[in-house]
């Protein structure tokens, strides 16, 4: 029997300011989200704008590779 992936996964997106060489020490930590996304309608890396609690403020959120 062959297994069939799944359409809908669960992915992890963090901040891409936190993870930046140049935040230096201003950020204690790194800020991650966790979403479903659908592979058929979105087979391409999603990047949201999400609120970041260590940069206190809205940044980009990209999608993490597995």
């Amino acid at each position: 029997m062959t297994k069939r992936k799944d359409v809908r996964v669960t992915i992890v997106s963090t901040c891409t300011t936190c993870t930046c060489k140049d935040a230096g020490d201003k950020s204690k930590g790194i800020s991650r989200y966790t979403t479903r996304k659908s592979r058929r309608n979105t087979p391409i890396r999603l990047e949201l704008k999400k609120f970041c609690a260590y940069c206190r403020k809205h940044t980009f959120h990209k999608e993490l590779k597995k």
